[in-house]
C-alpha cells in the first residue's frame, strides 16, 4: 500500500488550498483570539482574584474592539478562501505520513529486522491519550488553554518519558503490593565527583528492582535516535535489586549482586510545588526538555559502569544480571497474588515505549508541532487524520477526527473510516476508527511478523449510548475488513504470522456507570481482553478514573506529575481529583460532595487486546498496565499504557 506523505496528490492542489487557507486564517485566528478572552480558565481566574491590576484583564478590554474590527474586514477574504477550501476537500487524502529519514541503525528497519520469532519472547508497549488540543477557545470549554505551547510540551514530555531507561520500583510491603513508579531520586542522590551514587538516608521500607532494557539515553533522543536496545526490544532481560533499610534512621541503600563497577545515577529532588501552568513552563518542571531540570525530577537516567575484566568499549552498555521470563513471572505472580501482571499509576510514560495513539489533536497547527517533537523518538507518524467538508460522511466536517498515531516500527497499511452517526456538536469533527499494520519481525523463513492496531473517539455526548453501540459495531466490521484486505497470507501459504491485535482510544463511557450498561455488555469486550475489568460494571480493585475533574487541573496538589500521581494512589485523592458518573456524583463539580462516592472515577480510555486471528504457537499476554501523570496540566484526562509479551506458548507454559 502507498502512504500518502501530502493530503492533495499533485503540488498544484497543494498550492490552492495553501491560499484558501491563508485566506481563512487570519479571520479564524481572530475570532477564537476574541471567544477564548471571554473563557477564563480556572487558572486565569485566582491570578485575576489575586491581582487587582491583573494585565490580561486589562489587554482584553483594550483589544476586543481591535480584534472585532480586524474580523469584520477579514469576513470577505474568508469567504472567498472557505468557498476554494471546500472544493478542494473532496480531493483531500485522509492522513499525512511521515518519515524521519535520517534514524540511522536505530530506525524501525532495524528493530524489525532483530525479531526472528524465536527465543523466550519479545515485549511491545503501546500507550493511548486524550490531549484536548483543540483551538483555543474550545480547549478552554475542558479548562486547558494555549494549545500550540502545550502541543509542544506534550511532545516533549512523552519524548523524555519513552527515551528514558526502564526502571521498576517495587514495594516489598504487606499492606502495599503494587509497584512504585516514584522517581528514582527517591532513592538515590546525585553522583558526587568521585563517580559513586551516593545514598540519601531515609525510614522507607521498600525492596526496589531496577529493570533497565536498553542504552543510556545520552543524547540519543535529541538527536531522532531512539534509545533502547533493538535486540532486546524493551523486554525486562537486565535488572538491579537496590535495597533500602527500615531502620529509624535509616542506612543507606545498597546493591543486591552488584555488577562490577556498576553505577546509577540522577539529578536533584523534585521540583517546586504550585507550578506553572501549560503555557509557562517554569526550571523545575519536571517535564519540560528546554528545562535545566528536565532529567531532575520525573525522569530517570541509570547506565551501567564498565565490566573491569571484559576489555570491550561496549562491555558497559548492559547490566549483566539476566533472568528468564518465567522467573519474572513467578516474580509478578509473588509480588502481585491477584494479577498476572503489573499495574501502576506512574510518573512518566513507559520506556521503550513503541506505539503511541492520540485522541484530539484537532488543531493542524498543534499537530505540527507535535510531530516535531515526537520525531525525536518516533519515526513513523501519521497525522491530520480525517476528512473535511461534505467529502465521505453524510454532514459537513469543521474539524479532522483529532487522531495521531506514533510507531517506532514501519507501518504497512493504514486505513480510516468516518462514524457517519455523529450528532449535535460532535456531528462537526469527522471522528472515526484509523487502522494500521505494522512489521515487527522476520522468521528466519522470511515470513513478516506483522500487528495490527486501531485507534478510536467514540460520540461524546452521554445520552446517546445506542450511538456509541452502532460506533463499536462499525469499528469491529471496519477492521475485519482491513485484516482481510490486508493480508497476505492463506492456511496454504502463511507468509505473514500476526503477533497482537490491540484496540485502544476514548471510548467516552465507563464500566462503573449506570447510564452505560448497553456499551459495557457490547461484544466487543468479548472478543477482546480489557485488563482493567472483571465484567460488565465492575471494575478490577486497582483500576482507576482516566477523566480528571476539570476545575482541579491547576491545584498545587496536583499540578506536577509527581504530586498528581501521590494524590491518584490514595482513596481520598481520587475522590477529590477524578470525575465520577453524573448519577454517582450529584455535586458534579464541587469536590466537597465527594466524600461519600464509591469506586475510582470515570475510566473511558481504553486499551484492550485480542487473541483471535493471531499466530496459534504464540501467546499475548499483559505484562505491564499504568496509568500516567506525566501530562498533568496539560491535558483533562490520565494517559494509559500497556506492555504485550509476545512468547511461543510451550515456553510460558
Amino acid at each position: 500500500m502507498v502512504l500518502y506523505t501530502t493530503p492533495f496528490p499533485n503540488s498544484c492542489l497543494s498550492a490552492l488550498h495553501a491560499v484558501s487557507w491563508a485566506l481563512i486564517f487570519p479571520c479564524y485566528w481572530l475570532a477564537d483570539r476574541l471567544l477564548a478572552s471571554f473563557i477564563p480558565t480556572t487558572y486565569e481566574k485566582r491570578q485575576r482574584a489575586d491581582d487587582p491590576c491583573y494585565l490580561q484583564l486589562l489587554c482584553t478590554v483594550l483589544f476586543t474592539p481591535v480584534y472585532l474590527a480586524l474580523l469584520v474586514a477579514s469576513l470577505p477574504f474568508a469567504l472567498l478562501g472557505f468557498l476554494l477550501w471546500s472544493t478542494l476537500q473532496s480531493a483531500r487524502r485522509p492522513y499525512v505520513y511521515s518519515r524521519l529519514e535520517d534514524k540511522g541503525p536505530a530506525g524501525g528497519a532495524a528493530l524489525h529486522s532483530e525479531w526472528k520469532g524465536t527465543g523466550p519472547g519479545k515485549s511491545f508497549c503501546f500507550a493511548t491519550a486524550n490531549l484536548c488540543l483543540l483551538p483555543d477557545s474550545l480547549a478552554r470549554l475542558n479548562n486547558v488553554f494555549n494549545t500550540q505551547a502545550r502541543a509542544k510540551e506534550i511532545g516533549q514530555r512523552i519524548r523524555n518519558g519513552a527515551s528514558r531507561p526502564q526502571i521498576k520500583i517495587y514495594i516489598d510491603s504487606p499492606t502495599n503490593t503494587s509497584i512504585s513508579a516514584a522517581s528514582f531520586s527517591s532513592l538515590v542522590s546525585p553522583q558526587g565527583s568521585d563517580g559513586v551514587a551516593r545514598a540519601v538516608p531515609g525510614s522507607i521500607k521498600r525492596t526496589a528492582s531496577v529493570e533497565y532494557g536498553g542504552r543510556h539515553p545520552s543524547d540519543e533522543a535529541a538527536n531522532g535516535l531512539a534509545s533502547g536496545d533493538p535486540a532486546e526490544g524493551g523486554s525486562l532481560e537486565d535488572a538491579c535489586i537496590v535495597r533500602i533499610s527500615g531502620d529509624e534512621g535509616g542506612r543507606p541503600p545498597e546493591a543486591v549482586d552488584p555488577p562490577s563497577g556498576g553505577q546509577a545515577r540522577n539529578g536533584a529532588g523534585g521540583g517546586p510545588r504550585g507550578q506553572t501552568p501549560n503555557q509557562s513552563q517554569r526550571d523545575g518542571d519536571s517535564g519540560s526538555l528546554g528545562s535545566p531540570s528536565a532529567s531532575r525530577e520525573s525522569l530517570v537516567k541509570a547506565r551501567a559502569g564498565a565490566d573491569g575484566g571484559s576489555g570491550e568499549p561496549g562491555a558497559n552498555s548492559k547490566l549483566p544480571y539476566k533472568s528468564s521470563v518465567a522467573k519474572k513471572a513467578a516474580v509478578r505472580r509473588r509480588r502481585h497474588p491477584d494479577e498476572a501482571f503489573d499495574h501502576e499509576v506512574s510518573a512518566f510514560f513507559p520506556a521503550n515505549l513503541d506505539f503511541l495513539c492520540l485522541q484530539e489533536v484537532f488543531d493542524k497547527r498543534a499537530a505540527a508541532k507535535l510531530k516535531d517533537q515526537l520525531h525525536g523518538y518516533f519515526e513513523y507518524i501519521l497525522y491530520d487524520v480525517g476528512v473535511y467538508g461534505c467529502h465521505g460522511c453524510c454532514s459537513f466536517k469543521c474539524l479532522n477526527s483529532g487522531l495521531f498515531f506514533a510507531s517506532r516500527y514501519p507501518i504497512m497499511d493504514v486505513a480510516y473510516h468516518c462514524y457517519p452517526n455523529g450528532r449535535s456538536s460532535d456531528s462537526l469533527a469527522s471522528k472515526g476508527a484509523l487502522y494500521l499494520k505494522v512489521q515487527v519481525g522476520n522468521t528466519p523463513h522470511d515470513q513478516r511478523i506483522v500487528g495490527y492496531i486501531s485507534c478510536t473517539h467514540l460520540h461524546a455526548l452521554p445520552e446517546d449510548s445506542d450511538i456509541r453501540c452502532e460506533q463499536l459495531n462499525m469499528l469491529q466490521d471496519w477492521l475485519a475488513d482491513f485484516r482481510k484486505s490486508t493480508s497476505s497470507s492463506s492456511a496454504a501459504n502463511p507468509e505473514e504470522l500476526v503477533a497482537f491485535d490491540v484496540v485502544c482510544g476514548d471510548f467516552n463511557f465507563d464500566n462503573c456507570s449506570s447510564d452505560d450498561k448497553l456499551e459495557q455488555q457490547h461484544s466487543l469486550f468479548t472478543r477482546y481482553k480489557d485488563p482493567c475489568r472483571l465484567g460488565p460494571g465492575e471494575e478490577k480493585p486497582w483500576a482507576i478514573g482516566t477523566l480528571l475533574d476539570k476545575d482541579g487541573l491547576y491545584d498545587e496538589e496536583v499540578c506536577t506529575p509527581d504530586n498528581l500521581q501521590k494524590v491518584l494512589e490514595s482513596e481520598e485523592g481520587r475522590r477529590e481529583y477524578l470525575a465520577f458518573p453524573s448519577s454517582k456524583s450529584p455535586g458534579g463539580g464541587q469536590k466537597g460532595r465527594k466524600e461519600l462516592l464509591k469506586g475510582n472515577g470515570r475510566r473511558i480510555d481504553y486499551m484492550l487486546h485480542g487473541e483471535e486471528g493471531l499466530c496459534p504457537d504464540w501467546k499475548a499476554e499483559v505484562e505491564e498496565f499504568s496509568f500516567i501523570t506525566q501530562l498533568s496540566g496539560l491535558t483533562d484526562h490520565l494517559p494509559v499504557a500497556m506492555r504485550l509479551m509476545v512468547s511461543a506458548g510451550e515456553e510460558e507454559a
